[in-house]
């Protein structure tokens, strides 16, 4: 079976929301320690598509 996207489909990338989250929600993630920066990467790609999604409607 071979599905394809959309030629731009964010909502389904999910470098788009990872994105999406370190530039409005992390702002400060320069100061942020190793340990730091894994949780929230853990939280956020166990999270995905219930927590975090783009939604354009």
């Amino acid at each position: 079976l071979l599905l394809y996207l959309p030629a731009y489909s964010p909502e389904l990338n999910l470098i788009e929301i990872i994105w999406k989250q370190a530039k409005y929600h992390w702002r400060r993630f320069i100061t942020w320690t190793q340990d730091t920066m894994e949780d929230e990467l853990n939280t956020l790609l166990d999270g995905y598509g219930d927590q975090f999604a783009i939604n354009f409607s």
